[in-house]
């Protein structure tokens, strides 16, 4: 069960409105690495995890910050669009949705929402539940999370240094550090996870059914020999059951394919079937 407190987790609260800047912290609410991913990404995680315990909990704690995140990210937006759009032409002051085209801001803002937040990224395209993942796999999913979350401070990070507005960098100075203790979380998870696991996923499955001939081969299949200085490429695996071997020249193990003819019902290009009279 959730329920919500009405306090925003932290203040988001401009110096001014400014539609522009609230189409570009589009992205970070409902983009690809935005809040509302890393928020279903963690509690479908937690959802979908079949054993109680620690891990189960800190997907929840952290998924439902994630959802204070949103909503402090849709307040900012909707008061950066307070009084918008505000169109520099006069013809353009008129029309609302003309004002908002010229203006750079997200036409949508102004005729869809209502001057409020969207599910969309900066470029107005939906979120999709496509972009999380949530396989089962504790060391699978929190290694997308460090993803997800290098990302996300990756792209706070780059609005930061975008406006000047005061209160817009408070909020994300808070949210890039949240992100940094996000990060340092699931890597400090993994770790313990990792220890008692290993690091290669699955690490159940059983070891005399995989190809083990090829399992520590680094191919070099690009011109040049440079990732050959990798570690990567030499010395003990990072799951510490052999030694990485690099390949300079990569065999081929399969032969040329010959694909049989198709039937004839497909009317692909076949030169086993000789074409109909007229």
């Amino acid at each position: 069960m959730f329920y919500h407190i009405k306090e925003l987790q932290f203040e988001a609260k401009p110096e001014r409105p400014d539609p522009l800047f609230a189409r570009r912290l589009q992205e970070i609410l409902g983009g690809q690495y935005g809040e509302i991913s890393v928020a279903m990404q963690y509690l479908f995680q937690g959802f979908n995890l079949r054993m109680e315990g620690k891990y189960k909990d800190l997907l929840y704690d952290v998924g439902t910050e994630e959802l204070a995140h949103v909503e402090m990210l849709a307040t900012m937006i909707a008061r950066l669009l307070d009084d918008a759009p505000a169109g520099t032409l006069e013809e353009a002051a008129e029309d609302p949705a003309m004002a908002a085209i010229i203006g750079g801001m997200n036409p949508q803002h102004a005729i869809v929402s209502g001057l409020g937040a969207m599910p969309q990224d900066s470029n107005g395209n939906s979120w999709t539940a496509d972009y999380i993942g949530a396989s089962g796999n504790l060391i699978a999913d929190f290694r997308a999370n460090v993803m997800a979350e290098s990302q996300g401070r990756l792209q706070a990070t780059r609005l930061y240094e975008m406006t000047n507005d005061r209160g817009v960098k408070d909020m994300l100075s808070f949210l890039i550090a949240r992100d940094r203790m996000h990060q340092n979380m699931w890597l400090a998870a993994l770790q313990e996870l990792e220890e008692r696991e290993g690091v290669v996923v699955p690490s159940t499955f059983p070891s005399n059914q995989e190809l083990k001939s090829v399992a520590y081969d680094f191919y070099n299949l690009s011109r040049g020999g440079a990732s050959a200085e990798g570690r990567w490429a030499s010395g003990p695996s990072m799951d510490g059951c052999a030694y990485f071997h690099y390949v300079p020249n990569p065999p081929a193990y399969g032969n040329v394919p010959a694909l049989e003819p198709a039937p004839p019902y497909t009317f692909n290009t076949n030169f086993h079937i000789p074409p109909q009279p007229c």
